[in-house]
């Protein structure tokens, strides 16, 4: 009951505006931020803000947004963040995370990654279906916005150019207990979806907070891309994939 009230504090479309603007960000963001981004008045949006940390949808804070401090520098403003608390309703009530978290236990033991990933490439590729391989990251970014993961675009170093990342992992639960299986498992999923044969490449650069799983459009690119489970475990540790 507690998951369905809370989610239900999203039915206002003020608020659901607010939650959406902040989730987003993946940052702390002020009063007046929030208020300009959604179209109302700051202490309409302060109330609709408060509403939902109260609910448990955000976490909230103080800061300085001037980026001074001692006197003459104002007070504290009040920030606010996406929670960390994931929330899910299932009626009639379902489990199916135990039903994840043991058969992840099972193939890990019997040792099945490879198995996991050559099914998770072909669910990919059957999810893509006739379409033709992603041609652009934006594309991409569209494709993968529909399934849940997220991403926003990057410009890294000059020579690395424009990469996706994704702050939200539809597997995050599972990935945080078996990181080398599921980040695997993840990646294989992207390629087949994504398509072998376009420019657009799926890779594993796991940072914390956000999905272990980038893209980028590079014409050059290592075909094995198998990521190394101990990188992959000793970096998803404080990951929320």
């Amino acid at each position: 009951m507690e998951d369905i009230e809370a989610i239900a504090v999203l039915q206002d479309p003020v608020r659901r505006r607010l939650y959406e603007y902040v989730a987003a960000q993946g940052r702390e963001v002020g009063r007046n931020e929030a208020a300009e981004a959604a179209g109302v008045a700051r202490t309409l949006a302060a109330h609709h803000l408060d509403k939902l940390t109260d609910a448990g949808l955000l976490e909230s804070g103080s800061r300085r947004l001037t980026g001074r401090s001692g006197p003459g520098a104002g007070r504290p403003a009040k920030v606010y963040t996406r929670a960390r608390v994931e929330r899910s309703v299932s009626l009639p009530a379902r489990d199916y995370r135990t039903a994840a978290e043991l058969l992840a236990e099972a193939a890990e033991e019997a040792g099945l990654d490879a198995g996991l990933c050559a099914a998770a490439r072909r669910r990919g590729e059957a999810l893509r279906g006739s379409a033709a391989p992603c041609g652009d990251l934006e594309e991409a970014m569209e494709l993968l916005a529909a399934r849940g993961y997220e991403p926003h675009l990057e410009v890294e170093a000059e020579e690395a150019g424009r990469v996706v990342r994704m702050r939200n992992c539809p597997f995050h639960a599972v990935s945080e207990r078996f990181p080398p299986l599921v980040c695997g498992m993840n990646l294989a999923l992207l390629e087949g979806l994504l398509g072998a044969e376009g420019p657009v490449r799926a890779r594993m650069d796991a940072r914390p907070g956000e999905c272990c799983v980038v893209l980028d459009a590079s014409n050059v690119h290592d075909s094995s891309n198998v990521p190394d489970s101990s990188n992959v475990l000793d970096s998803s540790k404080n990951n929320s994939h």
